[in-house]
């Protein structure tokens, strides 16, 4: 697959940096495919029944991690220009260039830096053993969302689910970007009343 770059804007003038912006599509099943498998084998012996109910919660809870991600991490409004620099390399590039394929989907370097985090949080929360297969769902609704993210911006839908998410996220992008955090579900923006 061929990425295409939308108006190129450049982030960083070292070569390196720059390329470690764009990511193709199959690299975060390649990195978090190994990640969630490892987890959920950690987590069989806790039984199915367990490993089902944390994952699943894990699951849910990575909707309402995306929801807040986004509303309050992503379209945060700093006061400082490095603030402002900050915010515009992890969100607003996207925002002011929303046609380049390669920057759909969040960087590894980021992701990692941000999932290691999130299992930190679990970890001390849960307890490892917990955790493990809790994570395994949240980052398999981490998944979706970047991928959802993905095909609205270029899939061709008519009807079904996917031209829903398709319609609020463009309504996002080119309407209000103080409304529709969901990118993967609606359901928060119904429940804090961002929905239009």
């Amino acid at each position: 697959m061929t990425l295409k770059p939308g108006k190129n804007i450049r982030l960083f003038k070292n070569p390196v940096l720059e390329v470690m912006t764009y990511v193709h599509p199959i690299m975060p099943i390649a990195i978090w495919g190994p990640v969630i498998a490892y987890c959920l084998y950690l987590g069989a012996h806790l039984g199915v029944s367990v490993t089902i109910s944390l994952f699943a919660s894990g699951l849910f809870v990575w909707t309402l991690a995306e929801y807040l991600l986004h509303r309050y991490m992503f379209h945060y409004v700093p006061n400082t220009k490095a603030g402002e620099r900050f915010i515009f390399l992890i969100h607003g590039i996207h925002h002011d260039d929303p046609d380049d394929q390669r920057r759909l989907l969040m960087p590894p370097v980021p992701a990692i830096l941000l999932a290691s985090l999130f299992y930190g949080l679990f970890s001390l929360v849960l307890g490892t053993d917990l955790a493990n297969p809790f994570y395994a769902g949240f980052l398999v609704g981490y998944l979706c969302y970047d991928y959802v993210h993905f095909f609205t911006h270029f899939g061709r839908y008519q009807t079904g689910p996917m031209k829903a998410l398709q319609h609020n996220h463009m309504k996002h992008h080119f309407r209000t970007d103080g409304k529709l955090y969901g990118v993967s579900n609606p359901l928060w923006d119904y429940i804090f009343k961002t929905k239009v």
